[in-house]
């Protein structure tokens, strides 16, 4: 049961990433419809809650576009506190054309900052492989994703892949981008009425720094 849970949120992340047009898009995966687990992204924070059972098939994470066929050299993500790390969980998945990798924030020692929050960072040597029998050689990228499948909240900040900070595209240079083809529809916070208001909003954004 855990092995094909796990085969298969890696498919939902390859299905995401390939039509993913942020290089990070919150969601879950939640085939059963049991409405237990969330995926928000807010004043700079991923919040990820599963408040159902670990054993129970779902997941909430973030897909990372933008990466395929690149090269896994490093990766990080900074915890609220030591405690949000529930085994192995939350975790990178790092799929690549070899097969499938994990880096969770059980797999290294984390460093414990001055406000009380907890980084994690790996480099390809914390890779772990999540088949069986002897691991092959990491290839290029295929997917990447960050996700807890373990009861209990993770709120996650300065999440990096290869050097990279990962945020939505809404909250980067490409933001007025983001507003047109429909796109401003997908802002919740705040929400537009039109195109031409989202557009006015990020513009002001990024002429005042914010």
């Amino acid at each position: 049961m855990r092995k094909m849970m796990i085969a298969t949120i890696a498919a939902a992340a390859l299905a995401l990433a390939s039509t993913a047009a942020a290089a990070l898009v919150p969601g879950v995966y939640d085939p059963g419809a049991t409405g237990c687990v969330t995926a928000t992204y807010h004043d700079g924070v991923l919040h990820l809650a599963k408040n159902c059972d670990t054993t129970t098939n779902a997941a909430a994470g973030a897909d990372i576009t933008g990466l395929t066929g690149q090269t896994f050299t490093s990766a990080s993500f900074t915890l609220q506190n030591a405690a949000q790390c529930n085994g192995g969980s939350p975790r990178f998945n790092i799929g690549t054309t070899t097969g499938l990798f994990w880096l969770g924030c059980n797999n290294v020692t984390p460093t414990i900052n001055g406000d009380g929050t907890a980084t994690y960072s790996f480099v390809p040597a914390n890779l772990v492989w999540a088949g069986g029998g002897t691991a092959p050689t990491p290839g290029p990228l295929t997917s990447v994703s960050v996700l807890i499948d373990v009861q209990g909240t993770a709120d996650l900040t300065k999440i990096t892949v290869n050097g990279v900070a990962q945020v939505p595209t809404h909250l980067t240079g490409d933001r007025a981008r983001a507003c047109k083809n429909g796109g401003w529809k997908t802002f919740t916070n705040p929400t537009f009425k039109n195109q031409g208001q989202c557009v006015s909003h990020v513009q002001h954004q990024l002429k005042n720094g914010a």
